[in-house]
């Protein structure tokens, strides 16, 4: 099982956290431009699943996989994003997701993007919880 990074949106499209635990390529682009492409995309994907479905999507998109990976998605009523990209073992992040935003005091947070993005607790306990339910060490990392 491997979960190879999370990215976390505002309802703007700007990225307020980024991690990475087991990338094996990199973009080869910016980091911000890696932002804009992923919350990009997400938009596409959204607009894309809610106006092709046959029944109505109470949850909506949920994820996707492709041949090496699957990426998890995960929005909150206030509007923030959550996104983990694993490998193809992970069929569901989703309780992961909502244990990251339920229990680390993600919405008190967000009201200052300067303090969240410079919360070196915050990320602490995110790489803890993620490498908790994924069972990462620190050397396989």
């Amino acid at each position: 099982m491997t979960v190879h990074n999370l990215y976390i949106f505002d309802r703007n499209g700007n990225c307020l956290y980024y991690n990475e635990w087991n990338r094996k390529k990199q973009a080869g682009i910016s980091k911000e431009e890696e932002f804009k492409l992923m919350y990009g995309m997400l938009f596409s994907i959204r607009s894309f699943v809610s106006k092709m479905s046959p029944l109505d999507m109470k949850e909506g998109f949920l994820s996707f996989q492709t041949s090496k990976y699957r990426l998890h998605y995960y929005e909150t009523p206030s509007g923030l994003k959550f996104v983990l990209n694993t490998d193809l073992s992970v069929t569901n992040a989703r309780d992961t997701l909502q244990h990251i935003y339920n229990f680390l005091s993600l919405s008190s947070l967000c009201k200052n993007k300067i303090r969240f993005k410079t919360l070196y607790l915050f990320s602490n306990s995110v790489d803890s919880c993620v490498r908790q339910e994924y069972n990462l060490t620190q050397s396989g990392c």
